[in-house]
């Protein structure tokens, strides 16, 4: 029987090919181990820091915080606009969560009334998921509490304390400062500013009006970081203060206004409608700048609701429009001190007189005035407001000429002071008539009586008319209005640093005598005197008409339906011998100039006076003691030594 072979070498062929398939599987797996290793050190040692801020980004969230906006001050530091602690209420939309159940559920902590609640339900609708909206600003110390101890239990509602827009003085300063609002879609744009997410942080706040919209940029300032601790969701578990980044407040602005004679000035026409404006003669620092009536610009910054809103806007004293640069009307009668100073310029005598007999026929018209002046020349026909004088003048010099030195005084001029939505008015000539009037680009002679009383085609705001008044009272400088004085505490240009007149100073003095007259002897001379002692002020009053004259209207435009009276004008300067403030102002539909608005042009003046120290000096005089010689001995006075005195009396 054979026994079986044993193939030696077919088993070492399948050991070496099991040992070589080990030998590579073990190397590939140490391979793998040791990639595995050495990236897990990589992670470990190498990638420690950024794998720890990622984890930290994922435990940790910053939330934007809105910068304190800058504060706006007058020129003595008086805040104007400032900033409030606030309790406010946020709702976010989570997932699931109903915009109505959730307002719902907050109904039993704060009140809502129907229209209030159905804009909420849209804002909160069309805002991105877990994007906080704010529902309620100036919450109770009851209702914030209530409402942050039952947080857990209901979702998406936060509230919180942020910063509120305030202004102190109210209605005030509305027009000049403006207000703040909500942002909203036409505000954001792709690129620039209004692209940063912080515009959408439902505590932010945009400038609408005013200046708050003019130095939005250097009012806003730059917006921080606050650290929470955030769900998997990505919504807050909890606020912690480490790491924390600080938001920097906006540039405080300083302005040139003085708060006492702005109040002052809103104080003094009450429920009247129009405008004053106060310049600094040597500067151009505009010290008062009203609108009359004001409104409440913190009812803009809480929101106003439909009704509040329409109230304003259909009111027919238009608290909402700024009259003082957005309006122009025609300037009447303190016009003449352009015309007057025209004729001065180019030759015409002042000393020539005319005749008023109350109307003067010319032109196949007859042209009237509001009294019989008899005969004037120029010094007596602006002190009374003479009209048949300044017919014939502004005839003898036509459009262009009187147009010429009006500009020279700033009529017709838009001036940057930092307040969009300034009007230019209209200082008319034979150009604009080219330009304008097509089919009748011809200036025909009967036109141009009308321009030398002010009216026509001439308009202007009370800014223009303050500036004209401030360079007439500086004789010197083409001043130019300033009301911006320093923004983050860098001054911004002065008004007088500006070129000359270029005009005679003798006929600047003729005309600055005459308007000294006006308020002595003149048309305000009842209205118009400040009572300060030997401080005294020069002025022009000014009845624009704003309708054609017709029947049951009643004495030149001053009685009747108001919105059909004749517009009021007064510009002045003081003090007469050493001019520092010049004024104007506009009572709309007031009726005559030196009875409507040279009293409150009074009473504006002289708290402007009172504030100047060196002013406050002249006038109060303290009372002198009398003369009394040396050796005179007052009665009842002591004796100059004691006297002994005896048992028999005094001791000689």
């Amino acid at each position: 029987m054979a026994e079986p072979s044993i193939f030696f070498s077919e088993v070492n062929e399948r050991q070496g090919a099991f040992h070589r398939r080990a030998f590579l599987l073990g190397g590939l797996v140490g391979t793998g181990l040791a990639a595995l290793g050495g990236r897990l050190a990589y992670l470990q040692l190498v990638e420690t820091n950024r794998y720890a801020k990622l984890s930290s980004s994922n435990q940790f969230n910053f939330r934007l915080v809105p910068p304190p906006r800058g504060v706006i001050t007058d020129r003595h530091g008086v805040v104007l606009a400032t900033n409030r602690p606030n309790f406010r209420l946020l709702v976010s939309r989570e997932d699931g969560a109903e915009p109505e159940a959730i307002l719902n559920s907050l109904s039993e902590f704060v009140a809502f009334d129907p229209s209030r609640k159905a804009r909420l339900i849209r804002d909160l609708e069309n805002a991105p998921k877990h994007t906080p909206v704010s529902i309620m600003d100036d919450l109770t110390w009851e209702e914030f509490s209530a409402i942050n101890i039952r947080a857990p239990e209901l979702q998406g509602v936060t509230a919180d304390m942020g910063e509120v827009r305030v202004y102190p003085h109210g209605g005030a300063f509305a027009h000049v400062i403006g207000y703040v609002a909500k942002v909203n879609k036409a505000d954001l744009t792709p690129t620039g500013p209004n692209s940063e997410p912080i515009l959408l942080h439902p505590g932010f706040r945009i400038g609408r009006q005013g200046l708050e919209k003019s130095l939005d940029l250097d009012l806003r300032g730059r917006p921080g970081g606050q650290k929470v601790e955030v769900d998997a969701r990505g919504r807050q578990v909890r606020q912690t203060s480490d790491g924390d980044i600080a938001a920097i407040p906006g540039k405080t602005v300083q302005l040139t206004l003085d708060a006492d004679i702005q109040t002052r000035a809103l104080e003094v026409f009450g429920q009247e409608s129009g405008a004053a404006v106060m310049m600094d003669c040597r500067s151009g620092d505009i010290l008062c700048l009203v609108s009359a009536p004001s409104f409440d610009a913190n009812g803009f910054v809480r929101g106003m609701t439909g009704p509040q809103y329409q109230a304003l806007a259909e009111y027919d004293h238009k608290p909402l429009f700024n009259k003082a640069l957005t309006a122009t009307y025609p300037p009447g009668s303190t016009f003449k001190t352009m015309v007057a100073l025209a004729a001065l310029e180019y030759g015409i005598d002042p000393q020539a007189t005319h005749v008023c007999n109350g109307a003067w026929a010319w032109g196949g018209r007859v042209w009237h005035c509001d009294k019989h002046h008899g005969v004037v020349d120029m010094h007596s026909a602006i002190s009374t407001s003479c009209d048949i004088y300044f017919y014939q003048v502004s005839l003898m010099l036509g459009p262009d000429r009187i147009a010429e030195v009006a500009r020279k005084f700033g009529l017709g001029e838009v001036f940057d002071i930092g307040i969009p939505g300034q009007k230019p008015g209209l200082v008319p000539d034979q150009a604009y008539k080219r330009r304008v009037f097509k089919k009748d680009p011809v200036w025909h002679p009967g036109e141009t009586p009308s321009m030398g009383i002010g009216q026509g085609y001439t308009n202007v705001n009370a800014l223009q008319l303050c500036v004209m008044a401030a360079r007439l009272a500086n004789g010197q400088k083409a001043l130019h209005p300033r009301l911006i004085e320093a923004i983050g505490g860098v001054a911004q240009p002065a008004g007088s640093a500006v070129s000359d007149l270029n005009v005679d100073h003798r006929h600047l003095d003729f005309v600055r005598s005459a308007m000294a007259a006006v308020t002595t002897t003149g048309t305000a001379a009842a209205t118009a005197q400040l009572g300060l002692g030997d401080l005294k002020m020069a002025g022009k009053t000014g009845t624009a008409q704003s309708h054609s004259y017709g029947g049951g209207r009643g004495v030149h435009g001053t009685q009747g339906a108001w919105a059909l009276r004749d517009h009021a004008w007064f510009v002045a300067f003081a003090p007469l011998d050493n001019p520092r403030y010049a004024l104007s102002v506009l009572v709309e539909h007031g009726g005559f100039g030196g009875d409507s608005a040279a009293p409150k042009a009074r009473e504006i003046m002289r708290v402007a006076l009172m504030k100047d120290p060196e002013l406050r000096a002249q006038i109060e005089h303290p009372t002198p003691m009398p003369d009394i010689p040396p050796e005179a001995v007052a009665e009842g006075s002591a004796p100059p030594e004691p006297t002994p005195i005896g048992p028999e009396g005094p001791i000689p």
